[in-house]
């Protein structure tokens, strides 16, 4: 069993006091948060050396941040105080480990290997084990197969693609995937045929990507913001939530950060697309994610979302949303309109009652963010509706106008929810509608 030293966990009462020393005294640079909200903390890595295993990150430092109460960390400060919390140390293989330990009678926290931080996995070794010291297993997530931590589509998608637009930059990022009932994703389409398209897994749930949108024209403005981190564990398990990759990462990779959105645009309220619109800080309370940036939100969506009812309940979660109005940074709109130069909202309904989606047009070209209009590609069909739409018979003909006007004016069509394709052209040959996949560019390749 190789083992190497990956990093130090510091546990901070005061992370602005921390940054001030690693980061603003010793010059070292502070990567993009993560939180892990199976634990309720915010990790900030720092790093140190450049030894590198293949895929995996050189040894670093951890700071550790509590993001409620009923954090780990926060229960550790309470006693301890700020200081050396964990040293981790980096396997090539976790479940061998883990079994090679207990098979020595070693006292384990995790008896199995759970989802850590950066897609990791990992294991607690028992401070009694160790002399005193907790020592956390971990194994990146370039080294574990895809047998052992799910989804093939989570490893291979980009959490970065670009796109232009005229004089648009259009950058798709990622908060991870999800899962919800494909029959419930389908409506009236019998499964035979939907799963053709879209696997489902034991318990009939099939994956979905929550990709939101960032617009760099005039202003810089993101449209949704995924899920989150702001829910628990019980959550994440009934809707098979992965976080191996997260908006956080996204928008380090393509050079941004939640400071540098100016606007924060809603297609609609439901928790896979505005949960990322607030974050909890330390003591547990619930702020707006985007320090900067207003809100804007179609208003008969915002009477919706906070006077919900017996159907659609379960997809308002007010802390996703109500912290905005109570920061003063929420806008509410009436019509369609021009959100800034290029950038206008068209409601759909269909889904609610005032969805919408939202029309970027530059240089003779036009984009379109269709949010739960048609969430996948697997949608095209005129048909193939969502059980989810509180209005089908209003998505059916906004989608078929939409479809329209996509193939004789060639839009480049954003699919929020699709795990494989992010942005494409729906073309039509021969009677027959199809997607052609649109080529984006990775973060790292030049404009």
């Amino acid at each position: 069993m190789k083992v190497v030293l990956d990093h130090v966990g510091i546990a901070v009462n005061d992370l602005a006091a921390s940054l001030a020393f690693y980061r603003d005294v010793l010059g070292l640079e502070v990567e993009a948060p993560e939180e892990v909200a199976s634990q309720h903390v915010r990790a900030h890595f720092i790093p140190l050396g450049d030894e590198r295993l293949p895929g995996a990150p050189g040894v670093r430092l951890e700071l550790l941040e509590a993001t409620s109460p009923e954090s780990p960390i926060a229960t550790y400060l309470g006693k301890r105080g700020p200081g050396l919390h964990h040293i981790t140390l980096r396997v090539d293989d976790i479940r061998s480990a883990v079994d090679r330990l207990k098979a020595r009678g070693l006292r384990m926290i995790d008896d199995e290997p759970r989802p850590g931080a950066e897609g990791s996995m990992i294991a607690f070794v028992h401070p009694a084990a160790t002399h005193g010291v907790l020592v956390e297993l971990m194994e990146p997530r370039a080294a574990t197969s895809e047998s052992r931590v799910g989804s093939v589509r989570a490893q291979a998608a980009s959490q970065v693609t670009r796109y232009t637009v005229g004089d648009v930059e259009l950058v798709s990022v990622s908060d991870g995937f999800i899962r919800f009932d494909g029959g419930a994703m389908f409506g009236v389409v019998p499964k035979p045929l939907w799963s053709n398209k879209a696997p489902a897994d034991e318990r009939n749930r099939i994956t979905l990507a929550m990709r939101p949108l960032v617009v760099r024209g005039a202003r810089t403005m993101i449209i949704d913001a995924g899920l989150g981190d702001k829910e628990d564990e019980k959550f994440h398990d009934r809707y098979g939530v992965d976080r191996r990759s997260s908006l956080d990462h996204a928008l380090a990779e393509a050079g941004l950060s939640p400071e540098d959105i100016d606007i924060v645009l809603a297609s609609h309220l439901h928790f896979d697309h505005a949960g990322g619109f607030t974050v909890r800080d330390a003591q547990g309370r619930v702020k707006p994610r985007f320090p900067r940036a207003q809100y804007i939100v179609r208003r008969g969506e915002w009477e919706d979302a906070m006077h919900p009812n017996a159907r659609n309940h379960a997809s308002y979660l007010a802390r996703n949303y109500a912290p905005l109005a109570d920061a003063g940074v929420l806008q509410l709109v009436d019509e369609d309109q021009v959100i800034m130069p290029g950038v206008r909202v068209v409601r759909t309904g269909g889904h609610t009652a005032h969805h919408q989606m939202v029309l970027i047009e530059s240089g003779g070209r036009t984009a379109a963010f269709v949010a739960d209009m048609m969430p996948m590609t697997a949608h095209l069909a005129d048909a193939w509706i969502m059980g989810f739409d509180l209005h089908p018979l209003d998505t059916l003909a906004v989608k078929q106008r939409f479809v329209r006007d996509a193939v004789e004016r060639g839009v480049l069509v954003f699919f929020e929810h699709d795990p494989d394709l992010v942005a494409g052209y729906i073309r039509e040959q021969d009677g027959k509608r199809f997607v052609e996949p649109a080529q984006g560019r990775a973060s790292t390749e030049p404009s």
